[in-house]
């Protein structure tokens, strides 16, 4: 008889924890333009740097996690993200609230690599990413929902991360102190595909970054453009997280079952048309359809894309190598898209993000046609030691 399926709860919860942040960017920087004497661009700039945070521990620490140990990193994380976005939740002093912001950012970003580090000794890492998406996009659809609720102000948000950090922090016992000290992802023998490889970062750099260019003035869109009310878009951006669900479910049905290629290249062409819908939305149906469509379409081939990374080298170089690239582009997102709607406005900034992504579907296509054609790499070489059990039974 087979052992039962076990789900690793804390790396779950500690994956929701990390993403919620970007999860909440609109809402973060409409409040941080509403509740503080900022001006949107100055509003998109703190959002950038929140995440550029994020991506700078990423890169720093993807390396040590077996070396400090995964539950002693979470728990400082953990206590970044609480500090940080806390500490900016109770200031209205500018300088405070972006200290906190990134403190809070690395925090997140912290969480986010003892996370990803752990899913992916997992036996079926891909399950794993998909409870954690489900589980971000949830609470996240959730939290939009209930901000309106609770008042005006820039720290509701911040809160809210801050407490869900907190919340997750009981689960950091059932982490390993230590893990076997292996090699590190990035080093040993040459990357194989170095072409393809390097084009696929180039291309998830400028594909994160149109995307969170429109997601992190979503709000801002709502709210002056299509002259919605805060509980209104906030509803909108929560069925549209919902969609999201069915989008993650979707792809995890669906699988290899008719490649990468034509997911990720008629995916991206459909995300430009919803981008366009969106900012030139004035009114409540173009400006919903607009984020729900993008909002089911964007999980689906992001799971292609992943699955793509990892196809190009078994020990999972590349997938690390393009995660950091497209963090980067996370991070230059709402900064992009905040100049570009301030200079030319927001159907202007649509048009120009529609043009880019058409363009890098060209490239990116590729890269999947030539893996397909290529075939698997050689199985990577066995673990010398089975993956922690962090977990219970499913």
């Amino acid at each position: 008889m087979f052992a039962p399926r076990t789900t690793p709860w804390p790396l779950v919860a500690l994956f929701t924890a990390g993403y919620l942040a970007p999860y909440l960017l609109p809402t973060t920087v409409g409040r941080l333009d509403s509740g503080l004497p900022l001006s949107a661009t100055e509003a998109g700039a703190i959002g950038s740097a929140l995440l550029l945070s994020s991506a700078a521990a990423g890169f720093l620490l993807a390396s040590r996690v077996d070396r400090i140990g995964p539950r002693t990193l979470a728990r400082i994380g953990l206590v970044l993200a609480i500090v940080g976005y806390g500490g900016a939740a109770l200031t209205h002093f500018v300088p405070a609230v972006v200290a906190g912001a990134l403190v809070g950012g690395f925090g997140s970003g912290t969480a986010t690599t003892v996370a990803a580090t752990g899913i992916a000794a997992q036996p079926d890492p891909h399950r794993t990413t998909t409870l954690g998406l489900l589980g971000v996009s949830a609470l996240a659809g959730a939290l939009y929902l209930a901000i309106p609720l609770l008042g005006a102000g820039h720290g509701q948000p911040l809160a809210a991360i801050a407490l869900t950090a907190l919340a997750v922090w009981p689960l950091t016992g059932r982490l390993p102190v230590r893990t076997a000290v292996a090699h590190s992802p990035l080093g040993g023998t040459r990357l194989p595909r170095p072409r393809s490889g390097l084009v696929l970062a180039l291309v998830m750099f400028c594909w994160s970054l149109a995307q969170n260019a429109l997601w992190g003035v979503s709000g801002r869109i709502g709210l002056a453009q299509a002259h919605l009310a805060e509980a209104t878009v906030g509803a909108v951006f929560a069925v549209a997280l919902g969609a999201g669900l069915l989008g993650v479910v979707g792809a995890g049905a669906v699988g290899p079952r008719f490649g990468r290629a034509l997911p990720i290249g008629a995916g991206t062409a459909l995300i430009s048309g919803c981008i366009v819908l969106s900012a030139s939305a004035t009114d409540l149906t173009t400006f919903a359809s607009g984020e729900i469509a993008w909002n089911v379409l964007y999980p689906v081939v992001l799971s292609y894309v992943i699955g793509l990374a990892a196809s190009l080298d078994p020990r999972g170089r590349w997938a690390v190598l393009v995660g950091s690239a497209s963090s980067l582009g996370t991070a230059a997102g709402p900064l992009t898209g905040s100049v570009l709607a301030a200079q030319a406005g927001f159907p202007v900034m649509g048009a120009v993000l529609a043009v880019g992504l058409l363009v890098i579907t060209v490239p990116l296509t590729a890269v999947a046609t030539l893996s397909a054609r290529l075939g698997a790499q050689p199985p990577a070489a066995p673990r010398t030691t089975p993956a922690p059990d962090f977990t219970t039974a499913a």
